[in-house]
This record gives C-alpha cells, sequence and structure tokens, in this order.
C-alpha cells in the first residue's frame, strides 16, 4: 500500500528535511497526490453535509493518497459560495490526528491576519506533534472582505499583518525567544509544545500581498492557483529562479485542481471551475503535465464531482496514484 511516509537520504539533500508529511509529500521532480476535505460534492450550495466525513478521510489513507487538506473558513461568506468543511480547523486536524496513523494533513490555508500567531503557532504545533510530524500549514493573507470587519481587524492592513505572523511564528518556535513584535513581546516565556521537527512547514499560498522575493525567502514552499500547464511551467520556473537568485534552498510547489471524473476514460476535458470535466486519461495525462512543470503535489477536489465520491477515490487509486509517488 502506498502512502507510508518515509524519508532517504537524497530527498534530505533536495528538499529541507522539517517533518514526516513534508518528506513524505514533496520530492523534488516528482507529484504527489492528495484530496481536498469535505470529500463529498455539493454543488447545489455552500454548505456541506459532512457526511461519512470521518469514513472517507481513512479511506483516503488506506488507498493510498498522500494528504488530506482542511481550510480556514471562518464564516459562511454568502458572495465567496463556499463554507469549506465547517469545522474549525485545528480542532479538526486534532481529530483526524486521532483517526488516521500515516496520511499527511494540511491547511490550505490559515488566514494568518484574522488570528494571533501565538495561537497558530501553538495550535499548529500541538497538531504537528499530536500527529508525529504530519502536518503541513498553508499560511494566506485571505481574501475575504467580509470577515475584517466581523472581527474589527483593518482588511487594508493585511499584507503587514501577514508578513509579522510569519515572523513571530518563526520566533516562538526558539525556546524562550525574546523578541519585540507588531503582536506583542515575549520576554522570559516560552511557548509551548515546540514543532515536531524543531520548524513548522509554512507554505505561502499565491502572493498574500507580498513581493514575490518574500515569498520565496520566507516559506517553506509554495501554493498556487491551477493554471494550464505551459503557464503553471513558467510560474513555478519564475519561483525557483528567484529561489535561486536569492540563494535560497529548492522549495516545493503544491496546486489546488477541481475534477470532474466521467464514466468514458477517453473523455477530453471541458472547463469547471478551477479545474475540468474528463475521463481518467486526460486527467492522468493532464497530471503527468503538470508534474514535468515542475509541480510537486496536486490536491483534487471533488466538490463538483457528479459520480459516486468513495467510488471516484478508488478509481483515482486505481488508476491514477500508481503513476505518481505518493509517499511510496
Amino acid at each position: 500500500m502506498v502512502g507510508e511516509m518515509t524519508l532517504d537520504s537524497s530527498q534530505e539533500e533536495e528538499f529541507r528535511r522539517i517533518n514526516r508529511a513534508f518528506g513524505s509529500v514533496y520530492r523534488p521532480g516528482k507529484l504527489s497526490i492528495g484530496l481536498v476535505v469535505p470529500l463529498e460534492a455539493y454543488p447545489g450550495g455552500p454548505v456541506p453535509h459532512m457526511d461519512r466525513h470521518l469514513s472517507r478521510a481513512q479511506l483516503a489513507e488506506r488507498l493510498g493518497f498522500a494528504a488530506l487538506w482542511l481550510r480556514d473558513v471562518p464564516f459562511n461568506v454568502p458572495s465567496f459560495g463556499d463554507a469549506g468543511q465547517v469545522f474549525d480547523p485545528f480542532t479538526y486536524l486534532g481529530f483526524l490526528a486521532g483517526q488516521t496513523k500515516r496520511i499527511a494533513l494540511g491547511v490550505a490555508s490559515v488566514i494568518l491576519p484574522l488570528r494571533h500567531p501565538a495561537h497558530v503557532a501553538k495550535a499548529a504545533a500541538s497538531a504537528d506533534v499530536l500527529s508525529d510530524g504530519r502536518l503541513l500549514l498553508g499560511i494566506a493573507s485571505g481574501d475575504r472582505p467580509d470577515e475584517y470587519p466581523a472581527m474589527n481587524i483593518d482588511y487594508a492592513s493585511r499584507a503587514e499583518r501577514f508578513r509579522h505572523s510569519v515572523d513571530y511564528i518563526r520566533n516562538v518556535a526558539t525556546p524562550y525567544a525574546s523578541f519585540v513584535s507588531e503582536h506583542g513581546a515575549p520576554d522570559g516565556i516560552d511557548l509551548l509544545p515546540k514543532p515536531h521537527g524543531g520548524r513548522l512547514p509554512l507554505l505561502v499560498t499565491g502572493g498574500s500581498r507580498q513581493h514575490p522575493d518574500w515569498v520565496a525567502q520566507h516559506g517553506d514552499g509554495w501554493i498556487t492557483y491551477p493554471r494550464n500547464v505551459p503557464a503553471q511551467e513558467q510560474a513555478v520556473q519564475d519561483y525557483r529562479a528567484r529561489l535561486a537568485g536569492l540563494g535560497e534552498p529548492d522549495k516545493p510547489v503544491t496546486q489546488s485542481l477541481y475534477i470532474d471524473v466521467v464514466d468514458d476514460e477517453n473523455c477530453a476535458p471541458q472547463p469547471i471551475h478551477l479545474g475540468f470535466r474528463a475521463g481518467i486519461k486526460a486527467l492522468l495525462a493532464h497530471l503527468k503535465g503538470l508534474e514535468a512543470a515542475g509541480i510537486n503535489h496536486v490536491a483534487l477536489n471533488l466538490r463538483l464531482n457528479r459520480a459516486d465520491t468513495e467510488a471516484t477515490m478508488k478509481r483515482l487509486a486505481e488508476h491514477v496514484l500508481p503513476a505518481f509517488s505518493n509517499g511510496a
């Protein structure tokens, strides 16, 4: 069964070793496949039913998917149109950590300006330790203006708050760190627990309103949006050129992809929201193209998938996962 998390020396030389999840999901020159939670279709409205959510998460692990990805959606914003998995991501991470054994658990992405970074650092490190190093933490500046006045936080300052939060989270990973921040000045106190590998794997989503050089320098990887393969290849090349120019090591790139897998395996792709409807052959060819373009992980979203969710997961495991690394 694929999905077992192991690290070998060649991986350590190419991508920085941070925790078990990072080493399993991200391998240079290879693509792994994960799933976005909730594992169900809900095209008719913004709120999922969360039916059989635990059994499907456990099925994803048994089938060999590399990661499950949660989202940070504090409010159901009508204009946004998607309430995510409904549950608080950190509470849900803890629940899934206790109900699974191997699969990586990611958040794509925590909206840093809406949370105090001490709370983020403590909750994320707790999930990382309790899952034995299976956490991947996407971070973002947020794109839903309605949420900011609901928390009495200035939307216009989110870029600066995001940078300060990243600095705070990095600093408190050091025992008894003493520093001054816009979010506070810890002195003589220590935030516990520390991350499993001594560092939280922070994956910056999109630009998060930062200069691309800042994204390359301060993140442990990059989460970007779906594009056609040539455009995605150019985006990845630009990111890695910035890494090299800044003297940074190579870092992994992740993207999401909405899919609707049809019975006809030869069906050509037809566009849907942030993805496409297609047969297995076209999906496999597209994923192979993304792997060649330098993408290291694709998180598949089944929200718009019209076939039975569990049957689709099994089809993907049979016909798609064997072609990729997925921690094997």
